[in-house]
């Protein structure tokens, strides 16, 4: 008898019993031959909101809008999906009778944990969209409040996991249970030599990521899969994640990586003091989105907040916009000095964006390459601070502003810092790179905005597939000279105007050129 699926049907024990003993969630039982399962089990959800106090009729209409927009065909995947999670995390607005206040159902408590019921079921029979689409069988199935929020397919040691991601994205498609993920936020696949790779909706194959943490309460765990389980699927994490770290950009919804989750943990803790600091994050690893997420949870969960974020190239201007823009978040751009400083005198936008170089140099355009551009930086960053200094006197920055300065290394003169800490002296200042700096570089760094808030490295990125390695190779290109002649006659008519003074450094230079082939 064949002992692979057996070998299967072990690990998906082990993690059931994981689920069950050490993460707290209720098992509902292997539902493979039960009927009618779906990402929505309306009589779990009801008893939910009923035991938080809201009236029947009231939780029954709540649970009609839900269905309503998690099953709309007209829609697609993601649109439907992103609907849900609007649901998810903003609440449910109704009013409770003609004429009365609009009250919010909440089909969730993201304040507090453990007032929410988490359970899972394994082997779950869902039937396909439509008399044509395929039933399929999710290994493990995560729920809150009776909405299915994760899935979670398992392989055995020796199959890769990419067999099971690939099997998640089978199981989207029209063929088969696509409407089963409408409400789903984390899609997952694993095996026990692999670990866990993490993805959400329509995530292609190659973007499913690797959750990597040092320390904390499940570091020692020594099989891989379990461990990775621990540390995401904890409950309070888990809720985190989902309320946090989510953003539908431009048509495409993200996950976090780990080190976009601990940068903006570890900012938050910043901020609690506040702290300014800097975020140091490779090239390549997210630092835009990074600032999407840390700026959504100051405006959310900061009294009167307010983002500035300061760029010194057109490009990079352009791409905070676009990101914020995006991911569904109004930024204002400002036009101007004067026009910055009306914004910060003023409380209407929240959330700014700022190019120093439009304060310098003709039309605002920086530098063609980087030497050039960063002479233009300074020369911009003179002429900005000169009309941040030119105050109404009824001037007063209104809010608790925060400032982030991208590439905060190309505006270390301290000319800027001190322009802005004058103007905004109770502000906040958080400064994000990625370049690689040089000693001197990183101390100034250090000085002007404070210390490291979060680090992450381009050798721990390289190791955990966020970016490409580096590499040089060296090559000796042979070269010959065909004729001496052509290049003394070519020499001449480019110098026919130099008097023998000027010819001398031009002569010296082809004499290099012709030395060096062979």
């Amino acid at each position: 008898m064949s002992t692979v699926g057996q070998i299967e049907k072990q690990t998906q024990a082990r993690i059931v019993a994981l689920l069950q003993g050490r993460l707290h969630y209720t098992y509902l039982g292997n539902w493979i031959d039960r009927a009618g399962n779906a990402n929505i089990e309306p009589e779990r959800l009801t008893a939910w909101l009923t035991s938080q106090g809201v009236p029947a009729a009231l939780a029954s209409r709540a649970l009609f809008e839900l269905q309503k927009v998690a099953g709309d065909t007209s829609q697609t995947l993601y649109d439907r999906n992103r609907e849900v999670y609007r649901l998810l995390r903003y609440g449910i607005k109704l009013k409770p009778e003609v004429g009365e206040n609009t009250v919010t159902v909440w089909l969730v408590d993201w304040q507090h944990t453990d007032a929410n019921d988490f359970a899972f079921a394994e082997e779950v029979t869902v039937k396909g969209a439509d008399a044509k689409a395929a039933t399929k069988r999710p290994d493990i199935v995560l729920y809150i409040n009776g909405m299915a929020v994760g899935v979670l397919e398992l392989k055995r040691s020796t199959v890769s996991v990419s067999e099971g991601i690939r099997q998640n994205l089978d199981n989207q498609k029209k063929d088969f249970i696509q409407p089963f993920f409408t409400t789903m936020q984390w899609v997952m696949a694993g095996n026990d030599t692999e670990g866990l790779r993490y993805g959400t909706i329509d995530t292609p194959e190659k973007y499913y990521l690797k959750w990597v943490e040092e320390g904390g309460d499940f570091a020692t765990e020594p099989n891989t899969l379990d461990r990775h389980l621990l540390q995401v699927c904890s409950k309070a994490r888990l809720l985190e994640l989902v309320h946090d770290f989510v953003v539908f950009d431009a048509g495409t919804k993200k996950l976090c990586r780990q080190n976009q989750y601990f940068g903006v943990k570890a900012a938050q803790s910043f901020i609690a003091r506040r702290e300014g600091g800097i975020i140091w994050h490779t090239q390549g690893s997210g630092k835009s989105l990074t600032m999407v997420w840390l700026a959504k949870w100051i405006l959310a969960n900061r009294t009167g907040a307010r983002v500035l974020i300061i760029t010194d190239r057109t490009e990079l201007d352009e791409q905070i916009e676009k990101v914020f823009t995006g991911v569904s978040e109004t930024i204002c751009r400002t036009k101007s000095g004067a026009d910055l400083i009306a914004k910060l005198n003023d409380t209407e936008e929240t959330l700014l964006c700022t190019l120093v170089h439009k304060f310098g140099g003709k039309n605002g355009e920086d530098g063609g390459d980087e030497e050039d551009g960063n002479a233009a930086s300074k020369v911009a960053t003179k002429a900005f601070v000169a009309s941040l200094r030119n105050l109404p006197k009824d001037f007063s920055a209104k809010g608790d502003i925060y400032v982030f300065v991208d590439e905060c290394h190309r505006t270390q003169s301290g000319d800027l810092h001190e322009a802005m800490t004058a103007l905004l002296p109770n502000a906040v200042f958080i400064g994000f790179t990625g370049t690689p700096l040089l000693k001197a570089d990183k101390q100034k760094s250090i000085e002007v905005f404070g210390r490291y808030i979060h680090t992450y490295k381009f050798d721990q990125a390289v190791r955990e597939g966020v970016v490409l390695d580096l590499r040089y190779e060296a090559r000796d290109i042979d070269q010959s000279i065909t004729s001496q002649k052509k290049i003394d006659e070519w020499f001449d008519a480019k110098t026919s105007g130099l008097n023998d003074l000027a010819k001398g450094p031009a002569q010296t230079e082809v004499g290099h050129h012709a030395a060096g082939a062979v």
